[in-house]
């Protein structure tokens, strides 16, 4: 870990050849990593759901953004999750560099912060944030056994979380194993299979994936469960940020109980 801190560090400092002024956010996690450096007002555009830069003009949902608006905007960098829905026929016509964003664990997260420090000329703020992250990762400690976690996407279809995700990387630093039969993000599965496994741990999230669902242990058939469950809030658990040590922290905090 001393190695990797160096490294970043290292990169931290590295002075970009161009820093960037305009930036369209079209990974809302990555919104995180600017304005813990201080980068928000370089962010003119954000997808619709996203309202932390009032400043900003939202131009779609991540899917599918205006095209028309992105070019308006005229920005420098666009910040994406995938080429999934960005294409690079789109990059062309937008004419800006691109950054794709998609975390799957911490070190990936410590990498991007070094990044951005470089694109947007904070390096020495990259370097205060990767410091204070890596004091909130020293104090989580080994365990002696790595307890079996399930993490509830959608309760209906039933959805958990695959192991090509940041959730996944969460709950390994933590010192848990998922149950997670997928490579994917997040994959339809047999709610009979993951009750008969009956896991430590059975974590579910809530927001615009997870509306309304009803606590697990209260589910006629989930009654075979053992397990302790754990409610997050899927906008902030879900998501690949800084938080993402702090919530590391707290659940290897609550599997040495």
């Amino acid at each position: 870990m001393f190695r990797l801190l160096l490294t970043l560090i290292a990169l931290a400092f590295v002075p970009s050849s161009y820093a960037y002024e305009r930036i369209v956010l079209l990974a809302p996690a990555a919104g995180d990593i600017l304005i813990k450096l201080g980068a928000q007002d370089k962010v003119v555009g954000v997808t619709r759901n996203n309202h932390d830069f009032p400043e900003a003009l939202q131009v779609g949902s991540h899917i599918k953004p205006n095209i028309e608006l992105l070019k308006g905007l005229d920005p420098d960098l666009l910040i994406i999750s995938s080429n999934r829905f960005f294409s690079q026929q789109m990059t062309e016509l937008i004419k800006a560099e691109t950054i794709i964003y998609d975390p799957l664990n911490l070190d990936e997260i410590l990498q991007q912060v070094a990044r951005f420090g470089g694109v947007v000329d904070k390096q020495s703020e990259a370097t205060q944030l990767i410091n204070e992250l890596t004091d909130i990762r020293k104090q989580i400690k080994p365990l002696q056994d790595k307890p079996s976690v399930v993490f509830e996407v959608t309760e209906s279809p039933f959805i958990i979380a695959g192991q090509r995700s940041i959730v996944n990387g969460i709950i390994e630093e933590a010192g848990g194993k998922l149950f997670a039969p997928s490579d994917r993000k997040i994959a339809k599965y047999n709610v009979e299979s993951v009750l008969y496994s009956n896991p430590e741990y059975y974590i579910y999230q809530v927001g615009p994936m997870n509306k309304r669902p009803t606590p697990p242990l209260e589910r006629p058939n989930y009654k075979i469960l053992s397990s302790k469950v754990i409610k997050v809030d899927q906008l902030r658990f879900s998501r690949a940020t800084t938080e993402s040590f702090k919530f590391a922290l707290e659940l290897n905090q609550k599997f040495r109980l």
